[in-house]
């Protein structure tokens, strides 16, 4: 079972979040395969791949949906083994946030933090930066999609999680609320979170993460910083350089080598 007393430990101390040795199949389809990567605070990491490279999984993984067939996943020093309570720790913004949709945004607040256990003072500012405190007391039906993207990423970064997971975070929001969230994310990398975020939007996600986990078959084909990967493949831009990994192939892993050890915590 999960070590409750680790998960308590977690505090605001920045915190490792460590996949060693996973491997993954539904029947005859091996979604993962020997996934060894180590997702660092105080960074934003991007996991790429085209669809069906296992990227989904290894997130589905990492929030304790999906156990793993071989290896471990670990959040600091406490493993993830689907316990409810390692959840607390994590932040999570789904693509399509799929709450019920008869309840406020005050609601759902309430809801949640219920649901998280959580005590104390919530960090309500990204609603007001959004500009949808009026919003709060509207029935989420009733949102217009950006408003519910908006209110989707509040809710994530409602609790000043160790462990922030974005999946598609910009997608749906104008300009002006994009800009306002990736300055957001960048404060939460600055404060020693580790950040994992997945997009389509290449564009968006250079100038945003510090390192990539690129996958492709189930395989870790690329695990470095974005500087790297494009001196790796010669190009200027990420969206070049993740095409440049497709048309490669292989089997070979790219990158600078990792030690198996993940590096240290910081205490």
């Amino acid at each position: 079972m999960t070590d409750a007393r680790a998960l308590r430990d977690l505090g605001p101390r920045p915190v490792w979040v460590r996949v060693h040795g996973v491997s993954k199949s539904y029947g005859d389809l091996a979604v993962l395969r020997d996934v060894d990567v180590c997702f660092r605070p105080g960074r934003i990491t991007a996991v790429l791949g085209p669809n069906g490279a296992g990227k989904t999984t290894l997130l589905k993984m990492i929030l304790g949906l999906v156990r793993p067939d071989e290896g471990t996943v670990t959040l600091g020093q406490a493993r993830v083994n689907g316990d409810a309570a390692y959840r607390r720790d994590i932040g999570y913004m789904p693509q399509l946030p799929r709450f019920p949709d008869n309840l406020t945004g005050h609601e759902l607040a309430s809801m949640l933090d219920d649901l998280r256990g959580f005590e104390g003072r919530p960090d309500d500012s990204l609603v007001e930066s959004f500009g949808i405190v009026t919003e709060m007391s509207k029935p989420f039906r009733a949102l217009s999609g950006g408003n519910q993207q908006k209110l989707n990423a509040a809710l994530a970064l409602r609790y000043r999680a160790t462990v922030l997971v974005l999946d598609e975070p910009t997608a749906g929001l104008d300009p002006v609320a994009a800009r306002v969230l990736k300055d957001r994310v960048r404060t939460e990398r600055d404060a020693g979170r580790t950040v994992l975020l997945t997009s389509h939007d290449l564009g968006q996600l250079q100038s945003l993460a510090d390192d990539v986990v690129f996958l492709l078959d189930g395989v870790v084909r690329f695990e470095g910083e974005v500087s790297e990967l494009l001196a790796a493949t010669g190009q200027a831009e990420l969206e070049g350089a993740i095409a440049a990994l497709i048309l490669e192939g292989g089997d070979e892993r790219s990158g600078p080598a990792r030690s198996s050890g993940c590096g240290e915590e910081v205490a």
